[in-house]
């Protein structure tokens, strides 16, 4: 992978955190390959807003719940399939082989997950982690690639706050 590159993105309020969403999803329009988000953070940090700012960007204009007890959320538009995994309540990583995890990743699907690391050792790496902290009375979020196609997006980003 060349250079890595993180963002660091400053966000004010709900707002700001839909629209990096938006500029993410933006990113993602013209990539047939398939491609894995990782959102990290507290709960309430705004992983789910970010998430609802990425499937706006594909024309989603309905509500975006959290898929906290369903595990997954699937959304086609555009022509792509959006699959938005919640894995808060995920009892052990294993769970994930039976739901058919694997078959969700590949060309023309984006997988965008919320606590990863409960799905440690069975799901992919991540092309684009994303982690979204509190910081006074807005969040931060940190952009970084997993990948050489995650680079690729964070290089096409800007740094700072969203737009």
């Amino acid at each position: 992978m060349s250079e890595q590159v993180e963002h660091l993105w400053q966000l004010a309020d709900e707002s700001a955190t839909v629209a990096l969403g938006r500029a993410i999803g933006k990113a993602l329009k013209d990539r047939p390959d398939g491609f894995t988000v990782f959102l990290e953070g507290d709960l309430g940090a705004g992983k789910t807003t970010l998430c609802r700012g990425l499937l706006q960007s594909f024309g989603h204009s309905g509500a975006v719940k959290s898929p906290t007890y369903t595990l997954v959320e699937d959304y086609e538009l555009d022509d792509r399939h959006i699959h938005h995994f919640d894995l808060y309540r995920l009892g052990d990583p294993e769970e994930l082989e039976y739901m058919g995890i694997r078959d969700y990743f590949g060309p023309g699907h984006i997988c965008v997950l919320e606590w990863p690391e409960r799905g440690r050792g069975i799901l992919p790496e991540a092309d684009l982690r994303v982690k979204v902290t509190v910081s006074g009375s807005g969040r931060q979020a940190r952009l970084s690639a997993g990948s050489g196609k995650g680079q690729s997006l964070v290089n096409e980003l800007p740094a700072g706050s969203p737009e």
